[in-house]
């Protein structure tokens, strides 16, 4: 199952590649793609994953769901 979503907080490559280790520690979750341009990033999941949390993983990360 694919899934999108847009981020706040992202300013850098560095940025980016927290968001990344954050959405792929998530349990089920793979192929993520990390957008800095466009602030969201893309993955696939097992099963679709509850925003509450994702956005525990990227809060924890220091970003936000937008």
């Amino acid at each position: 199952m694919k899934q999108a979503i847009e981020i706040t907080g992202m300013t850098c490559e560095n940025c980016a590649r927290h968001v990344k280790e954050a959405l792929e520690g998530l349990p089920g979750v793979q192929n993520v793609d990390v957008d800095l341009a466009h602030h969201s990033a893309h993955f696939d999941a097992e099963r679709a994953i509850d925003r509450e949390k994702i956005a525990a993983a990227l809060d924890e990360a220091g970003y936000a769901l937008a």
